[in-house]
């Protein structure tokens, strides 16, 4: 008898065992997610601070842009009036090539048809019969 409770005084001391290695396995995980959660967000609050400081860099430089054009002897109307030109022409080239790909966007049709012939198999009957 005392083998057997030496056995299940085994069994037990690798269960708790198990157990504690499988709570630390947890606990390590949590930490290193933590912590990769905290290098991400200080990295995308970076990346938000620079794309910013990148705007606001475009601004000045097209402002500068205007300035200069003034400087060649426009008047003040017209230097602005070229940059803010540019700037809508810049922005309808870009809307009409956006909207020219949002318009090939396709809908997910190998999936589609991989969901009709699981369903088909499922239902033990040719995928010619779903319509």
């Amino acid at each position: 008898m005392s083998e057997q409770q030496s056995l299940g005084s085994l069994v037990k001391g690798v269960a708790e065992d198990v157990s504690t290695l499988v709570r630390g396995e947890i606990e390590l995980a949590k930490t290193e997610i933590r912590e990769s959660a905290k290098t991400a967000a200080s990295g995308g609050a970076l990346l938000a601070v620079a794309g910013v400081t990148a705007f606001l860099g475009v601004i000045f430089l097209l402002l500068t842009l205007a300035w200069v054009l003034v400087q060649l002897g426009l008047p003040i109307w017209a230097g602005f009036g070229i940059v803010t030109l540019l700037l809508v022409l810049v922005a309808v080239v870009l809307f009409v090539v956006g909207r020219k790909r949002l318009a090939s966007v396709k809908g997910p049709e190998r999936s589609a048809a991989s969901i009709a012939k699981t369903k088909a198999v499922l239902a033990r009957r040719p995928a010619d019969d779903l319509g």
